[in-house]
């Protein structure tokens, strides 16, 4: 007996024997990489978009609007006088508060030149998919916890619709509605525009004592004075990111006697934000506009068709090479084995 038959039957092998960290073949690629194509394509616009949309946790920026020709009630000397320039400055620092919201920190600065003419401070809870306020956590308007905000504070939420919205005014604790007004553009980025009108309000908490020969002239002493504001507002708001590229507001602001008739003009200013930030929230729009358009369309509607191309060909790969393996078995299964048979003569 032989070696061979010694260690037992002997073992066939069909095809090449497969050896150890044999790569994949062709086709088992094809298949995969399509698999993650398409993968791919359904979290871009149903997870990594929304993620994306959401509006910053943490961030730091500033609202600066102007206006020329502003009037004001310079209270040093009680008369009334026209500004260089007023300059209302909104500051906000943002830090994360829980993984949808988001904690503001406002303070509002109106000043002339060389002077501060008011200054007031806010805190409030922002839900970052929505841009709307969130009564939570130590909320106020300068120094006032009982208020209740809502509304949008700033920024409006990425991909909203045409449709009205409600915005927040910390000075009168209201929300009056921002209605839509149509499409234009500005500094060449597609907008939406909506307007709001404050009607003359009372400012809560603003009561303080002035001068009595302000309602009637020759009077003496003191008298206490509320202050009244009336706003008209418009926003240029680019839709898919929720950016506000620009900013109007026209503030009609008076004094008037608690027990008695009569008002003083306040102030006056028809104020817009400044040129250079316009710009710069119009190219922020864009850039982000594109990023969250291509994340919701473009890309997954290109990435899919690729993936189930890649899947066919992969198939097809695997289907062709399968045929080829079988018919090369066939092949060699019937050919001559040259071994003559005992009672057949041999060839002279």
């Amino acid at each position: 007996m032989s070696a061979t038959e010694a260690d037992g039957p002997a073992r066939h092998q069909v095809g090449p024997e497969p050896g150890p960290g044999r790569a994949p073949s062709a086709g088992t690629i094809l298949v995969a990489v399509g698999a993650f194509l398409f993968t791919l394509a359904a979290l871009l616009p149903l997870y990594v978009h929304d993620r994306m949309a959401l509006l910053p946790a943490g961030t730091e920026f500033d609202i600066r609007m102007a206006d020329e020709g502003a009037w004001y009630l310079d209270t040093s000397t009680w008369s009334w006088v026209e500004a260089s320039e007023l300059t209302r400055v909104t500051r906000v620092e943002a830090s994360a508060h829980g993984d949808d919201w988001s904690a503001w920190e406002m303070s509002v600065d109106t000043s002339v030149p060389g002077r501060m003419i008011d200054h007031w401070s806010r805190r409030v809870i922002v839900d970052r998919e929505t841009g709307r306020a969130v009564n939570c956590c130590g909320e106020h308007v300068d120094g006032d916890r009982a208020v209740r905000q809502a509304g949008l504070v700033f920024l409006w939420p990425p991909g909203a619709g045409e449709g009205d919205h409600s915005f927040y005014d910390a000075e009168v604790r209201a929300a009056p509605a921002v209605e839509f007004r149509g499409e234009e553009e500005m500094a060449g980025v597609p907008v939406r525009r909506y307007d709001q009108t404050i009607e003359t309000t009372q400012v809560p908490d603003s009561a303080r004592p002035v001068p009595a020969d302000l309602f009637r002239p020759g009077a003496s002493g003191t008298v206490t004075a509320t202050r009244w504001i009336e706003v008209s507002r418009t926003f240029w708001v680019e839709p898919v990111s929720g950016i506000v590229v620009n900013a109007h507001e026209t503030r009609a602001e008076t004094l008037r006697p608690r027990n008695d008739s009569g008002e003083v003009p306040l102030l006056y200013a028809e104020l817009g934000m400044v040129d250079h930030q316009v710009s710069a929230y119009a190219e922020q729009a864009r850039v982000r506009s594109v990023l969250l358009s291509a994340l919701g369309s473009w890309v997954p509607w290109t990435l899919a068709p690729l993936g189930a191309l890649a899947v066919l060909a992969g198939l097809v790969r695997a289907w062709r090479a399968r045929n080829a393996n079988e018919a090369g078995e066939g092949t060699s299964g019937t050919g001559d084995t040259g071994v003559r048979g005992e009672d057949e003569p041999a060839t002279p």
